[in-house]
């Protein structure tokens, strides 16, 4: 990718944690971002939407700057429940990618080769975690990511 972009994903941020969700269409990306940002708030973290559906990137100084749609700010479409208004910013820094695939797609390796570790998005090289979006436990897999990625 260019130094700026605008894709299909949702970008939230979990503690002090940018995450970018992208996946194609009914994957389940925003009734992800829910889930996690529930959660995190629940148990008492900060957590927020940055954007759901189209976000646009830019690489700002060697960091993933994401920002939401503002006619869309801190609205969340999740399929057949409709539109929620859950806490948002209007951009943040990405830290982390998780690649959403159907159950269409092959599964994700158990144990995927380094190169499959990260990738690039305009000019940005960041830590990168591929789940089935059905996987039951996709949050609890994504929170061990997030602490693995902000730990080391």
């Amino acid at each position: 990718m260019s130094a700026a972009a605008a894709i299909h994903a949702n970008a939230l941020l979990l503690r002090e944690t940018g995450l970018l969700l992208r996946g194609p269409s009914g994957v389940g990306k925003s009734l992800l971002t829910h889930a996690l940002v529930a959660r995190a708030r629940a148990e008492g973290d900060f957590a927020a939407l940055i954007g759901d559906d189209r976000i646009a990137l830019e690489n700002a100084h060697g960091r993933l700057l994401a920002r939401g749609r503002a006619e869309i700010a801190g609205l969340l479409e999740i399929r057949n429940l409709g539109i929620l208004r859950v806490p948002f910013e209007p951009a943040g820094v990405i830290r982390c990618v998780v690649d959403l695939a159907d159950s269409k797609a092959a599964a994700p390796e158990r144990c995927p080769p380094p190169e499959a570790l990260e990738t690039e998005i305009c000019g940005v090289r960041l830590p990168r975690l591929r789940l089935l979006g059905s996987d039951a436990a996709a949050a609890n897999k994504i929170f061990l990511f997030l602490h693995h990625v902000t730990s080391t």
